[in-house]
């Protein structure tokens, strides 16, 4: 998923739960699109990665989504913790923080 969710009140493009995104490439999307996007699919949630989550990983929009994040210390700069997610034959998550 190259574009990235986004928690704020942005202002979407005509109100549709997309904006675009800050980094120049991609969009921004909101919590309606994330839920649609969900019961659309029947999935219950989104597990994504590619954007620095300083804490290792984020659960957003009541939990519909998470991004992951494996790389600790990113570009040796960024003094970032990182995470992988475990799923056991249940779906039951933990994350381990490295």
């Amino acid at each position: 998923m190259w574009s990235d969710p986004d928690g704020t009140n942005i202002k979407y493009i005509e109100n549709s739960g997309w904006s675009l995104s800050p980094r120049g490439a991609g969009y921004l999307f909101g919590g309606n699109v994330v839920e649609a996007f969900n019961h659309s699919n029947n999935v219950t949630e989104i597990v994504r990665a590619h954007q620095l989550i300083m804490e290792g990983f984020k659960e957003m929009f009541n939990k519909q989504l998470v991004t992951v994040w494996s790389a600790p210390n990113y570009c040796y700069r960024c003094n970032n913790i990182a995470s992988i997610l475990v799923l056991d034959e249940k779906l039951c998550q933990k994350f381990i923080k490295f």
